[in-house]
């Protein structure tokens, strides 16, 4: 495994970067505080992400934790400091969140998760925004946000369009931390892993990807998947023939086209 140390991923003190294989691991690295959430980790899981994406070396990437819990949500300290927030600076911080769930839900390449422990609030929004999740059957996911009387506001717009309206109601409406087998059935994570197994399982699926599917497919495939839904019918369907003829004629779709028809292996 290679540490990046460019200086500003030397800066970083909550999150921790490496690549190794062509997949970029991004680890939320601040288990004394069950990796919780706050302002200065939000800026540098945006600029982990940002660099990832621009990673020539990398085609995947991971996003994980060190320790036994994934992702608490919002840091305490940080909760009580919003109590002295006014509008405009509750507006800028809430804002700062939605635009690093939209940069993961958005990013041009596959972002996998890899749940160790339990994810919860702003933590699960984390493990969901995830294109693909691998998680342990302990861990526990479950927005509490009602419980405390804030609102699990950003995230429902991602889980409307994950798990649909009924599920993602009884996510949020009553705050229950669900098993992870629950959360896989809902459709909210993918896999699941036994401990021992989690990370491997993790890189072999990735290193699987990295080597079978063209890399511009699977971002304009993650485009395609984020624009539809907010398109009606015709709209859609006239948008996904563009892209499908745009594809074929796409240097990929030639050499994979061509690998096919003379039954040779290709390697991407």
């Amino acid at each position: 495994m290679e540490d990046l140390l460019t200086p500003e991923l030397e800066a970083l003190r909550y999150i921790r970067y490496e690549a190794e294989d062509r997949i970029g691991y991004i680890t939320l690295n601040r288990p004394d505080k069950r990796n919780a959430l706050n302002a200065d980790v939000v800026t540098e899981l945006k600029q982990a992400f940002d660099f990832a994406e621009n990673d020539e070396s990398v085609k995947v990437i991971v996003l994980r934790a060190a320790g036994d819990v994934f992702c608490a949500g919002a840091d305490l300290a940080y909760i009580q400091d919003l109590q002295g927030f006014g509008y405009t600076d509750n507006l800028e911080d809430s804002t700062h969140l939605m635009q690093l769930f939209h940069q993961i839900y958005t990013l041009k390449k596959v972002v996998i998760g890899q749940v160790q422990g339990h994810a919860l609030a702003g933590g699960c929004g984390l493990a969901a925004i995830c294109d693909l999740t691998f998680a342990v059957p302990s861990a526990k996911f479950g927005y509490t946000e009602v419980k405390i009387g804030f609102l699990p506001a950003i995230v429902s717009v991602f889980l409307l369009r994950k798990i649909g309206e009924a599920r993602t109601k009884q996510l949020l409406l009553s705050g229950d931390p669900i098993s992870a087998q629950a959360a896989l059935e809902m459709g909210l994570i993918t896999f699941l892993a036994d401990p021992e197994d989690l990370a491997e399982r993790v890189r072999t699926y990735a290193g699987r990807l990295c080597r079978e599917n063209s890399a511009q497919s699977m971002e304009v495939t993650k485009e395609m998947l984020a624009r539809l839904p907010e398109m009606g019918l015709e709209e859609g369907l006239r948008y996904a023939a563009q892209r499908n003829a745009e594809a074929r004629g796409s240097e990929d779709c030639r050499k994979g086209i061509a690998a096919f028809l003379n039954k040779e292996k290709i390697v991407w």
